[in-house]
């Protein structure tokens, strides 16, 4: 059997009227799909620490806190953890701060999402909405 890494990702889902913060990928997997602000933990990084970091890296934006939500176990050509936080009283609006990263941010409705999303972030964004904490692949 072969053995490979296990990444673990952060992902910042950020609620707000209804409405979600998504980002138009650039890039990276998932070009021109649309996802959450989020990226890698770093070696030894705290996990709400690094959630905080991506948020405001990507969008600018900073919430007081941020909980648990969920985790999806994305098995596929690369073994990701995707572990999804809910931004607690998100303040400011999203910007555009990694354009090599990001061709931009928007607000949508939870009602009414787009298509487009990339895979990963499927599962996370529908476990949220059904209030699930584990969702595999």
């Amino acid at each position: 059997m072969t053995r490979s890494a296990c990444f673990i990702g952060v992902n910042a889902i950020v609620v707000r009227d209804n409405k979600i913060v998504l980002g138009i990928r650039k890039g990276a997997y998932g070009d021109g799909s649309w996802g959450l602000p989020g990226g890698h933990l770093e070696f030894n990084e705290n996990m709400e620490k690094a959630v905080a970091r991506e948020l405001f890296e990507e969008t600018g934006m900073t919430a007081d806190s941020f909980t648990f939500s969920n985790v999806f176990n994305n098995v596929g050509d690369k073994h990701y953890l995707q572990i999804g936080f809910i931004a607690n009283n998100p303040q400011g609006e999203p910007i555009l701060k990694e354009p090599n990263r990001c061709y931009g941010w928007q607000w949508f409705s939870l009602d009414n999402l787009p298509e487009n999303i990339v895979g990963p972030h499927i599962p996370q964004i529908d476990a949220y909405l059904k209030n699930r904490n584990f969702t595999d692949s």
